[in-house]
């Protein structure tokens, strides 16, 4: 893969679907900023790419205010019901990854649309919301992507879900025209009457009583009592760059501490694509999950101790502890995968990086009612063990693995960067982080080059390693001889998630760049 980035000497817009992008340019060039675009690809991915984000989902938002000079966090996520508890799945192991028992918390996206629009747009939300309600209504080409996960997960989708999904019970080619009519529908009430209308209004009131008809949990209290939050986000040092991420409930903190850990390490000494690259990061990252998984949750109910995880002598004892021959033997529980990443530059520097999700590949498989929205199965990671750290109680947020990451240069946005792929989040960034900034790399030559993913994925027993085969045949056995359970996967396979980038040079410049293992674009201006 040897295509360059995209570059825009004024804007640039990057998302896993080119009709998302094209939608976040063209309100660019109708007069909006970077928040307007951004809500714009954040609605259009929610039609475009319905097996990895929905109406029905949640999303989480840094932002950079040019005229403010800062960079905010919004949390976009929902809440358990306030009737859900852990007695309504008595008898049961976990709480069921399918179905409308797995749709337990309310969906935050729509709130956090109209939060960032509210606070910094220049547009209405209707007019940003015209693209998605065009998609929605008139139809567009079928993703292969979407394709391809309708028939992995066709199985899993509700009689309602599957007359949009599988119409006349089979998976609509990839290239046709897919019309989801009754989300357009649901996109315009939100249009018309902004967050009320989903939360208070006809929308609430329809999810609401679909939900009470077929024995789940959610009401209309669930919904009316929902609110997102604007926090300040967390941050580390890494070089003289500021790198943020979203705070808990958020596992971003995780990546800080892996870049406090490679801190300790001499990139200069080390070979981009070595054996010494790639397991430097797969062991500063398995420290830092290890402490992930110890304490992440919803911080209204258990405190999170960030000042020492993101401590810089934590830091340096957990480097010290990294073996460069030997792989650790620690090990991570699976925390799903599917999800969509962007990112907006404007050309007053204004700046947005944002993830969306509905948890897996079309969420809990349920569209309520004749919403035509999907609704999310986040809250399927709650534990139902007594005293878990992630234990499901009313009113609750739960683990999430959604974190968009900014970093900045004296106080302005140099790199915005995500992928999808829960676990495979924070390896991910760290690898695009370290190949911009240590190796020089382009935002697309960062995307491109091989990656790999640590982890165990569901109903899977073991912690693999799974590489692209693109990496050197040596290093894979010098991996495998440290301890490493290495898989060699597809050249540019989508197990290892969908990143995307953005940089900013000393010029003003914005190069932009989007993974070839999905169905996305970067449009620059």
């Amino acid at each position: 893969m040897t295509t360059g980035p995209v570059i825009g000497t004024k804007t640039m817009v990057v998302s896993p679907h080119y009709l998302a992008s094209s939608a976040g340019a063209r309100i660019l060039q109708k007069g909006g900023n970077a928040f307007d675009a951004a809500v714009a690809v954040s609605a259009a991915l929610a039609v475009v790419y319905p097996h990895m984000t929905g109406l029905g989902g949640d999303a989480f938002w840094l932002t950079y205010s040019a005229g403010e000079g800062r960079v905010r966090a919004y949390n976009g996520s929902g809440r358990s019901g306030y009737g859900v508890r852990r007695d309504c799945y008595a008898g049961e192991e976990a709480i069921p990854r399918r179905g409308v028992r797995s749709a337990i918390t309310v969906p935050g996206m729509a709130d956090s649309w109209s939060a960032v629009q509210r606070e910094y747009g220049r547009l209405t939300l209707g007019e940003v919301l015209e693209p998605a309600i065009g998609y929605a209504a008139g139809g567009f080409p079928l993703s292969p992507d979407q394709y391809g996960n309708s028939v992995l997960a066709g199985a899993a989708l509700s009689p309602e879900a599957a007359a949009i999904y599988l119409p006349g019970g089979a998976v609509p080619a990839a290239g046709g025209r897919f019309v989801q009519q009754q989300l357009a529908a649901s996109l315009r009430l939100l249009a018309e009457g902004g967050r009320d209308a989903f939360y208070k209004g006809k929308i609430a009131e329809e999810i609401s009583h679909y939900m009470r008809a077929s024995g789940g949990y959610l009401t209309r209290e669930d919904f009316a009592g929902h609110q997102g939050n604007w926090d300040e986000p967390v941050s580390t040092d890494y070089h003289g760059y500021a790198v943020y991420q979203v705070p808990p409930n958020s596992q971003g903190f995780t990546a800080l501490m892996v870049l406090n850990i490679l801190e300790h390490f001499n990139f200069g000494e080390i070979a981009h694509g070595s054996y010494e690259y790639y397991h430097l990061l797969v062991e500063a990252l398995k420290l830092s999950f290890r402490d992930r998984d110890r304490v992440l949750t919803d911080p209204a109910f258990s405190r999170i101790p960030l000042e020492q995880l993101l401590d810089k002598q934590y830091a340096s004892v957990l480097a010290a502890s990294v073996s460069l021959v030997k792989a650790a033997a620690l090990g991570s529980e699976p925390v799903g995968r599917d999800t969509a990443y962007a990112a907006v530059v404007d050309d007053e520097g204004n700046a947005v990086s944002f993830i969306q999700s509905l948890y897996f590949e079309f969420g809990s498989g349920v569209v309520a009612g004749n919403t035509g929205i999907l609704l999310q199965n986040r809250g399927s990671f709650f534990s139902l063990e007594p005293g878990h750290i992630n234990g499901l109680e009313p009113h609750k947020r739960t683990f999430h693995t959604l974190m968009p990451a900014m970093a900045c240069l004296d106080g302005k946005p140099v790199y915005l960067y995500g992928t999808q792929g829960g676990e495979g989040q924070p390896q991910t960034q760290s690898l695009l982080l370290t190949r911009m900034l240590h190796y020089g790399m382009d935002p697309q030559a960062a995307v491109n080059a091989p990656r790999l993913v640590w982890g165990r994925t569901w109903g899977e027993p073991t912690q693999e390693l799974k590489v692209e085969r693109r990496v050197a045949p040596e290093v894979l056995n010098k991996l495998s001889e440290a301890g490493h359970l290495v898989r060699s996967v597809g050249e540019y396979d989508g197990i290892v998630g969908h990143a995307h980038a953005i940089s900013i040079d000393a010029n003003g410049y914005r190069s932009g760049g989007t993974d070839p293992r999905c169905d996305g674009a970067a449009i620059g201006w």
